[in-house]
């Protein structure tokens, strides 16, 4: 957008201007000069409530504190539960959300987890997206060993009751989807778009970067794709890259699986290893894909800004720098690191510094 200034106003900017002269009591000043400032990071895909449970009760990951999401840039963020729903609650869940929107992000939730049928709030999937302000789709496993291997007609059934209640609660209703390694991959979504009249839009695949081929199909059916950054970005931007020769480049998402756990399998699906999936990749992915795969900067940053601002129909509001938008954004040095977080118009991180922090934190 070349130089200018932004005006914020309570949680919403205001204006951009080549220059703004503007004069008010109480009014703050930043200098930013010569700096770069881009949108705030939504990350779409984050255990808020912790995640794993896959090495017993010792292996449950930590909840997710409200400077981890500042420190990684990310001021919008879905929540959602994993394989764990029996010591992880979607009550848990949604509570959480109401709570880092309380201290100052804006977090959205996933109904549901890896199980078929959904667990629930309120009793059905089509009643907690209505009625729950917070909650925007359910979560499913499909292609996975952990599972509940749902059928093409419970998956259908499944789809058509978020859409029915997102259309009734102005919301996107999907279905997001955790997709494994298993040989049949997105067969089952790409068979469903084939002979139901349901759009392709109602699934949310993610974790697709083992299988970009079958990303790539059923996004050219229009879809959205979403990958992982995971704990190597270097390997993710590169898959990201190969996606984006294949692909429309406006269908393609990525997401950090923040506090979720990375389990590691053997040949016949023994646990050999387990890990926690960090936030901060999904920035840092973004870099790699700048850097390392030559993409230009604000063309890699579209799949956590504007792209997942649209696949969440929350654009413009989030995803973009424009008169009206929330007032969220990152001021970058010169190496393009992170120093200033603004969330809802509010100074989050300063020079690097997070000065906000949630209310049991140090």
């Amino acid at each position: 957008m070349g130089l200018g200034d932004i005006l914020l106003s309570g949680s919403q900017i205001a204006d951009i201007r080549p220059h703004i002269d503007f004069s008010y009591p109480g009014t703050r000043v930043i200098d930013a000069g010569g700096r770069r400032i881009i949108p705030g990071l939504i990350d779409q895909h984050v255990h808020v409530t912790g995640g794993g449970g896959e090495s017993g009760f010792a292996s449950r990951v930590p909840e997710l504190t409200l400077s981890t999401a500042i420190r990684a840039g990310v001021t919008t963020l879905v929540g959602l539960l994993g394989t764990d729903s029996r010591t992880r609650s979607v009550e848990n869940l949604f509570a959480k959300t109401k709570a880092l929107n309380e201290e100052g992000l804006t977090a959205y939730c996933l109904t549901g987890a890896y199980e078929y049928p959904s667990p629930t709030l309120t009793g059905s999937v089509g009643n907690d997206i209505v009625f729950v302000n917070e909650c925007i789709g359910v979560k499913l496993a499909i292609s996975d060993h952990r599972s509940s291997n749902v059928t093409k007609e419970e998956l259908i059934r499944l789809a058509s009751e978020a859409r029915i209640a997102g259309l009734i609660s102005k919301k996107p209703g999907f279905v997001h989807l955790h997709t494994g390694v298993d040989k049949a991959k997105l067969d089952m979504l790409v068979d469903i778009l084939q002979t139901t009249p349901i759009p392709a839009k109602q699934f949310r695949p993610t974790h697709l970067g083992k299988c970009v081929d079958a990303a790539a199909q059923f996004a050219r059916l229009g879809g959205y794709i979403d990958f992982t950054s995971g704990e190597r970005p270097s390997q993710s931007a590169e898959k990201l890259r190969k996606a984006m020769d294949k692909a429309p480049f406006d269908r393609i998402t990525l997401s950090s699986d923040s506090n979720g756990s990375m389990p590691k399998w053997g040949p016949n699906w023994e646990l050999v290893g387990i890990t926690a999936a960090s936030m901060t990749t999904l920035y840092q992915t973004i870099l790699a894909l700048h850097r390392e795969q030559g993409v230009p900067f604000e063309k890699a940053l579209c799949p956590v800004t504007e792209t997942v601002a649209k696949a969440l129909e929350l654009y413009p509001k989030k995803g973009c720098l424009q008169p009206g938008s929330d007032a969220d954004l990152l001021i970058l040095g010169d190496s393009l690191e992170i120093q200033w977080v603004i969330a809802k118009g509010r100074v989050m991180m300063e020079e690097s510094k997070v000065i906000v922090k949630g209310m049991y934190e140090d």
